[in-house]
């Protein structure tokens, strides 16, 4: 799955902005307070809101006055989000159409749609449309239908306004391009990593996946040694050149049921428990855990990876990100640091930037004739960054 364009209106700061032909490899860069936060918040708010509700979904976001806060200040409009994406390279665009608006002073789903067009021309398909919790999905096989008056739409009704139909439809095989939207949105993965959740011991269970915070790495770590020794076996050896010292990591299971991650030093005969190792250590070795995984997440987004890192290993992080991204799962990253930047192409890189009137707007580097100028001489991003090349931002 590969997002092509974003598009938000009255969303937080993002007045009305887009992002167009994304890559796969997006790194965002701002000053504080432009709004990077809020863009990776679009991708935490549309999985919650999937999960739960349009409410649930504005309460996590804006606290106790939900839409009225996560709306953009001195606004009266909804709030539209709009997501063009591709399954894979010879997959239609598909657009996908979010638009919260407010009744009788609670959130409510104004309109809803998933579309796609066949070709270059003609108008798109629609093959999910809701208003206010009614309207119709298609539920024929997508790729079967040459003609869209053979499209077999059923009519539908939530049990709330302030569902997704997504959220509903998803659960039932004949509505096919739902399920697959619902698919790629549940696959998201916005890291929220915490390093003191990553170093208490656990309890026994199975974990496949890094979670959000980072708080099932024994788990992860146990699963990843068991079942793929040479993936476990490819982290270690990047961990052991990264991180002097580190020459065997693994989880141990106590009696009482409880999983110990262990990390040997070969200075030392004993091995140290997580939480005795440093935070650039834990930190290095969950990236690792994140980016080796077996099945990709779909979509990953990090903020400021480079928090607790030794600046010369960011070069090599910033790779392992395009790696990842390489093997089918798109990859969003926040920084602030030029030493992450200078391992980035001029392609890959967005930056906020806010107006007068409080707003942020998104600029895109190889827009910018100076930027690629001075790329082209042989310029490294992370420097032009720090010398203030990128307009309207002081990175200090």
């Amino acid at each position: 799955m590969q997002i092509e364009s974003i598009k938000l209106k009255n969303f937080k700061a993002f007045r009305d902005v887009e992002m167009t032909d994304v890559p796969r490899f997006c790194v965002i860069v701002g000053a504080n307070g432009t709004g990077k936060s809020t863009l990776f918040n679009l991708f935490a708010f549309l999985k919650e809101a999937l999960t739960t509700n349009i409410h649930s979904a504005l309460v996590k976001q804006g606290g106790s006055r939900g839409f009225q806060e996560v709306r953009s200040r001195n606004t009266d409009g909804n709030i539209e989000v709009e997501i063009k994406f591709r399954q894979d390279h010879e997959s239609p665009l598909v657009t996908y159409y979010l638009e919260i608006g407010e009744k009788e002073g609670r959130p409510i789903v104004a309109r809803e749609i998933l579309k796609f067009r066949r070709g270059t021309g003609g108008q798109p398909w629609h093959f999910l449309d809701f208003k206010e919790g009614h309207g119709y999905a298609v539920t024929n096989e997508l790729e079967k239908v040459r003609d869209v008056r053979k499209l077999n739409r059923e009519e539908q009704s939530l049990k709330s306004p302030d569902i997704l139909a997504v959220k509903g439809l998803a659960q039932f095989k004949q509505f096919p391009a739902v399920v697959a939207l619902g698919n790629l949105i549940e696959n998201w993965h916005v890291s929220d990593f915490h390093i003191n959740r990553a170093r208490p011991e656990q309890q026994a269970g199975y974990a496949e996946h890094l979670s959000s915070e980072g708080d099932n790495l024994s788990l992860v770590t146990e699963y990843l040694h068991n079942h793929h020794q040479d993936v476990f076996n490819t982290i270690l050896a990047k961990l052991s050149e990264r991180v002097p010292g580190i020459s065997k990591v693994d989880a141990k299971t106590t009696e009482e049921g409880r999983v110990l991650l262990r990390f040997q030093d070969g200075a030392f005969e004993d091995p140290f428990l997580a939480r005795y190792v440093s935070d650039g250590t834990i930190k290095m070795f969950a990236y690792l855990i994140l980016l080796h995984d077996p099945t990709p997440h779909q979509l990953l987004c990090v903020e400021e990876p480079e928090n607790q890192l030794y600046p010369k290993l960011l070069w090599e992080l910033a790779e392992e990100f395009r790696d990842y991204s390489n093997r089918g799962g798109q990859v969003f990253v926040s920084t602030h640091s030029p030493d992450f930047l200078n391992a980035v192409g001029l392609e890959e890189v967005f930056w906020l930037v806010k107006d007068k009137s409080g707003y942020t707007n998104v600029k895109r580097a190889r827009d910018d004739a100076q930027l690629a100028a001075f790329v082209a001489e042989g310029d490294q991003m992370g420097y032009l960054w720090k010398q203030g090349f990128f307009g309207g931002v002081d990175p200090q």
